[in-house]
């Protein structure tokens, strides 16, 4: 399988409570629930569009506590996004979670680079990170995120926790595609090419 990472961010960077205040007020963020305002018809389409392709998921813990406890209680099958995320296997690597109520889940406890590799191993069409800001920031540092979805809100919070951070890996990324949605979200998609690549405008 395939790993891609889907990723909510303000123009400033910040990940943080994008869906709610109740998801993550820690260090004093104030801004939770800052995407919810730009929801459009283009905005589900895309993210359907993304679900179509997963054949199991990994979250980091915050976010699979936010998940857990919301969409096992709207388990409509003919949702394309519930559906796939209430019949799905689901991973968590985690060293504070013993036990797991959500059907379908398995945590991991060993080495995150061998565990993910090993997922991306088997076979299937994408394993898929939605959130999960800091398990997706060492996922990127250890090179394993081959698609990365950035949707970028138009909205500057001044505070919060960055997703694009020191320590991770230098990359090369292509463009895959992009659009903007009526309420002006920026989607954009990106495949891993290589190493970077440098030159001088001076020498031109």
């Amino acid at each position: 399988m395939e790993l891609s990472v889907t990723q909510f961010i303000t123009l400033d960077g910040v990940y943080q409570a994008p869906g709610g205040p109740q998801e993550d007020s820690s260090d004093g963020f104030t801004h939770g629930g800052w995407s919810a305002p730009y929801d459009d018809d283009a905005f589900g389409e895309f993210m359907v569009s993304v679900f179509e392709k997963v054949d199991a998921f990994i979250f980091g813990r915050k976010t699979y506590e936010i998940f857990n406890s919301y969409w096992p209680e709207h388990n409509d099958p003919a949702n394309p996004i519930a559906g796939k995320l209430n019949s799905l296997p689901k991973y968590v690597p985690t060293a504070t979670l013993d036990t797991a109520e959500w059907p379908g889940t398995e945590l991991l406890h060993g080495d995150l680079v061998k565990e993910v590799t090993e997922l991306k191993s088997r076979p299937g069409r994408e394993l898929q990170v939605h959130g999960s800001g800091e398990l997706a920031q060492s996922l990127l540092a250890n090179g394993l995120v081959d698609t990365l979805h950035v949707l970028t809100f138009p909205v500057i919070l001044g505070s919060g926790k960055r997703f694009f951070v020191d320590g991770a890996e230098p990359a090369g990324l292509a463009l895959t595609q992009t659009h903007g949605t009526s309420t002006g979200v920026v989607i954009s998609s990106y495949r891993k090419v290589g190493p970077p690549t440098y030159g001088n405008f001076e020498a031109e």
